[in-house]
């Protein structure tokens, strides 16, 4: 079926906004999350849930739909573009957040949630795409440390920001502060977000068409182990926000300190992912990844060890989990963009399912680590040492067993090039602009 020629678009937006523009959008996912953390008990006491692990369920139902979502933005932005996607999430995710702020029983919430996490995947699938639309290789895994710093600072304030919203108001304002955020991105993607689908890319929204492009991103020997082993890696973590409430809060005795301890070893992933935007391009995001799962399964390991040998003691357990999720800056960000990197053509369907196979999986993994919750440390801290070891072993099925490897020069630098690294403005394609990045030449040729 053909496609009208759609007028050009006159939209430009730098670098520097991009960054921040994406981060926000991908930290709508993280907030309705973690914001959700401090007011569990109060949701369940609300709404009649029982005691226990079923709280969890608050989060893990909106973790596994959203996960299964992720199937099927993907081939409409390919299709449609990745403008009219990011709206149809935007306004899913209001809406029901709201609807959200109404209900009156523990499983209408839930239900919900679930909702929720399917219409609103959007805004996890096409930032990814947007961003392959015009980056490669290790600059694709520079400018995703970039946003992954500026989103995971979202983590590091959510469970604050619902802490402070319980002080003055109910848990139910929670979900009307999510909607009005939600109002604010999508007035920013309509002013200021160009569309980057380039149109001799669009792809068909066929059954066999769909089918075809998301097994070509599955299948794919170079990216199949980097998007499990990322999934099983954020399996961990989900499982720590699960559980979180109750392991810091209860376990460890930090009560009503547990927002802030939360967010301290969240802040990790911030520098950490800093730290990697400076680093990806010089020595590549195979090495630098590489070099980070070793480190994880060593401090996983310790881990364990504390979990038998110190349990209970908050000073072994804190700087051994925010060593764990600062390493993680340095592989979520490169294992996405090494997984994204031979989909030029069908960035969408390919950021859908590798995504989903990462969040459906990790949510999968979660919740089974938060159920396994036992009043110790000890299932947690398991299951982070196997899931390193298993995303160990999937990335030398990948790299058929050579690790280090470096498969792109690094770039150029010129006199031009900004300190930053972060000049230049995306255009949409075909709008007589073009995206340059900061050596001046073009990005999409990086």
């Amino acid at each position: 079926m053909a496609t009208a020629a759609l007028p050009p678009d006159s939209r430009t937006i730098g670098q520097r906004e991009l960054v921040v523009l994406v981060a926000l959008l991908m930290s709508l996912n993280a907030l309705a999350i973690d914001a959700m953390l401090p007011a569990l008990d109060n949701m369940a006491a609300d709404l009649g849930a029982g005691e226990g692990n079923q709280r969890q369920l608050v989060v893990a139902v909106y973790l596994l739909a959203s996960g299964l979502g992720c199937l099927w933005p993907g081939s409409f932005a390919d299709r449609y573009g990745r403008r009219p996607l990011l709206f149809f999430s935007l306004t899913a995710y209001a809406l029901l957040s709201l609807l959200m702020a109404m209900v009156d029983r523990f499983d209408l919430l839930l239900a919900g949630r679930a909702a929720q996490g399917v219409l609103s995947a959007g805004i996890m699938v096409v930032p990814m795409a947007v961003i392959r639309d015009r980056y490669e290789g290790d600059q694709m895994a520079r400018l995703m440390s970039l946003v992954s710093a500026v989103f995971i600072t979202v983590p590091v304030i959510a469970p604050s920001l619902g802490q402070a919203v319980l002080l003055v108001a109910g848990w139910r304002f929670i979900f009307v502060g999510l909607a009005v955020i939600a109002g604010i991105a999508a007035s920013w993607v309509w002013a200021r977000l160009p569309e980057t689908l380039d149109p001799a890319n669009r792809q068909a929204v066929e059954l066999p068409a769909v089918v075809r492009n998301m097994g070509t991103a599955l299948i794919h020997r170079g990216a199949i182990g980097y998007v499990v082993g990322a999934a099983l890696l954020m399996g961990g973590v989900f499982g720590y926000i699960n559980s979180a409430q109750q392991l810091i809060g209860e376990h460890f005795g930090a009560g009503e300190w547990f927002p802030l301890v939360f967010g301290g070893t969240a802040a990790m992933m911030v520098v950490s992912n800093l730290v990697n935007s400076r680093i990806v391009e010089r020595f590549g995001a195979r090495r630098v990844s590489h070099a980070g799962v070793l480190v994880f399964i060593l401090v996983s390991a310790v881990q364990v060890w504390a979990s038998h040998q110190r349990p209970g003691e908050l000073a072994w357990f804190l700087p051994l989990m925010a060593m764990n999720l600062a390493l993680l800056g340095f592989l979520g960000a490169n294992f996405g963009s090494i997984a994204m990197q031979p989909f030029a053509r069908v960035a969408g369907a390919a950021s859908s399912v590798q995504t989903f196979v990462r969040m459906f999986g990790a949510a999968v993994v979660g919740l089974f680590i938060g159920q396994a919750y036992d009043g110790t440390a000890r299932p947690f801290s398991n299951a982070l040492l196997i899931s390193s070891l298993a995303s160990l072993l999937l990335v030398l099925f990948s790299e058929k067993g050579k690790l280090f490897r470096r498969l792109y020069p690094p770039a150029r630098p010129t006199a031009a090039a900004s300190t930053s690294g972060l000049a230049g403005e995306i255009a949409a394609p075909g709008s007589g602009a073009r995206a340059t990045g900061p050596d001046g030449k073009d990005s999409a040729k990086a």
